[in-house]
């Protein structure tokens, strides 16, 4: 995998972590409620979501390459349009999506880091918006020309724990001022929502060149 395939790769996962959502929600309400230690539990349990993620991600390209190979052909350039979809929605939208804290986020917090941790790692699971990750834009990043698959998925894997940590640490450091900055700045919001609309948009016109250079 080359140097831009996988800062394009870093480019979209930055974007679709940093864009609030039921995980960002979790992470703000156990630092609020827990403190530094208890946000940091929270970011470990999704980040171990994260990894379960990317397991079942690359478990499904695997069982499509060896049940019939011209369908991850299809799937990526299904997968293409529907993530520039996604993208042109963004680039569209009127306000940025809100962090109000969702219900599911708004469980019983207890101190213990074990459970918090638990907590995170199932709502990182249940998160509707990741299992759309990992079907329309992970497969784009995995090539089985360039070698085998475990081995691309595992550095895209490192790439998805390290974002996480990064954006959900950031939120633990100053969820106050976090939660602050998103509702005060609601224009910037807006901004960085259009942003990743055209990373996404960007993304799947690639692969869609991609696929048809090969076709």
């Amino acid at each position: 995998m080359d140097a831009a395939q996988l800062g394009l790769f870093f480019a979209v996962v930055f974007g679709v972590i940093a864009l609030p959502g039921l995980d960002m929600a979790f992470v703000l309400a156990s630092s609020m409620r827990g403190g530094s230690s208890a946000g940091f539990a929270a970011v470990g349990g999704i980040i171990a979501g994260g990894v379960a993620h990317t397991l079942m991600g690359v478990l499904g390209v695997a069982a499509i390459l060896a049940v019939w190979p011209p369908l991850f052909n299809a799937m990526l350039l299904a997968g293409a349009v529907y993530i520039g979809w996604i993208g042109w929605s963004l680039l569209r939208a009127k306000a940025a999506p809100s962090l109000a804290i969702a219900p599911q986020a708004q469980l019983q917090i207890k101190q213990r880091g074990r459970a918090i941790f638990l907590q995170g790692m199932l709502t990182c699971l249940l998160n509707p918006k990741a299992y759309v990750f990992m079907l329309a834009i992970f497969p784009q990043f995995l090539r089985p020309a360039q070698g085998a698959l475990w081995g691309q998925a595992a550095l895209l894997g490192l790439i998805i724990a390290f974002t996480q940590a990064l954006v959900y640490g950031a939120v633990t450091v100053g969820a106050l001022g976090a939660q602050r900055r998103i509702h005060a700045h609601p224009r910037a919001g807006l901004l960085a929502t259009r942003l990743v609309g055209a990373v996404l948009v960007a993304a799947g016109v690639a692969t869609l060149l991609q696929g048809w250079r090969g076709a």
